[in-house]
């Protein structure tokens, strides 16, 4: 479970979890990942490593490292046969876990539970643009985006490890969820309204958001800058063979400085476009290359199963 800011959230997280999951046959962890919290989030957590119903783990990132970071810690520090990532938010109710149990235990097919927003509770405008957007990824890379997918999501334990096995820095997990394939179950589900706080999610956010996903799994924006240069290369020779035809034959005078300049500035508009394009790949494959971590652990604490005796 990421959180962010989530100090009066984490508790009441907790709390659901117990109910949820006592009496069940089954052992629990949880892994709370405190992805640089400016407020008391940490000492929230710390508190909870009191409670004596199951084994807690909580890594506290140096700095906000977002939540891509902090999914891919939570996922390598659990041992579970089965694991979940869930919002701290209370939004995606912990009850909803045991649907994907169900599924997945009488499924033997699917190695993947994923819930899926079928009526989005958020601006219009936004849901508006992701909609746009899964449909754009869907068609300029290799794999399927389903629209409305969340990261609320059931692995098998060969799941977390094919997907830890990609370790790229700049990550897009609801891509590399779907590029490294596996069969998923898709259910449709309403999120709650958060019980406190605000979400941090805006437009910008979305935009950037949805940048990092076309970059990390397609080339096509390259192939559109290719595509673009050979187009108006083509518009340039015909209009020249058009302004020679235009002199020689028919002696008409050659359109002056407002035509001229206004080709100037398209040309010159869409070569910088270009450049941005290839810019942001070089960028990406110089971050790459820097091999840095993709998070810094501050401190790691770990609570460990109570063993017979002890419970």
């Amino acid at each position: 479970m990421p959180c962010y800011n989530e100090e009066e959230n984490v508790s009441l997280f907790y709390e659901e979890c117990k109910k949820t999951f006592e009496n069940k046959d089954m052992l629990i962890e949880i892994v709370f990942i405190n992805d640089g919290s400016k407020d008391d989030t940490i000492d929230e957590l710390n508190k909870l490593e009191a409670e004596k119903n199951y084994a807690i783990k909580i890594i506290n990132f140096s700095r906000n490292f977002g939540k891509e970071a902090a999914m891919y810690a939570g996922l390598k520090r659990t041992t579970g046969d089965y694991v979940v990532i869930i919002d701290a938010d209370l939004q995606q109710k912990p009850e909803l876990i045991l649907k994907m149990l169900e599924i997945i235990d009488n499924n033997d097919d699917y190695d993947c539970v994923c819930y899926y927003q079928e009526k989005r509770r958020e601006n219009k405008l936004i849901s508006f643009f992701k909609k746009i957007f899964y449909r754009i990824m869907t068609k300029m890379s290799d794999v399927e985006f389903v629209n409305g997918a969340s990261d609320f999501r059931l692995f098998k334990r060969y799941v977390v490890n094919a997907i830890l096995s990609l370790e790229e820095k700049n990550r897009f997990s609801k891509g590399i969820f779907s590029w490294v394939g596996f069969k998923t179950y898709y259910i449709p589900y309403t999120p709650e309204d958060r019980v406190y706080g605000k979400s941090s999610f805006n437009f910008r956010s979305l935009f950037k958001y949805a940048i990092s996903g076309i970059l990390s799994f397609s080339i096509a924006p390259l192939r559109i800058a290719t595509y673009s240069g050979l187009l108006f290369s083509l518009i340039a020779f015909i209009y020249m063979i058009i302004v020679i035809v235009q002199k020689i034959f028919f002696t008409i005078d050659v359109p002056g400085y407002a035509t001229l300049l206004s080709c100037v500035l398209l040309i010159g508009g869409l070569i910088l476009f270009c450049l941005g394009i290839i810019g942001d790949y070089i960028a990406r494959i110089y971050i790459e290359t820097k091999n840095r971590p993709i998070y810094i652990e501050k401190e790691y604490i770990q609570k460990e199963h109570l063993n017979d005796e002890e419970s």
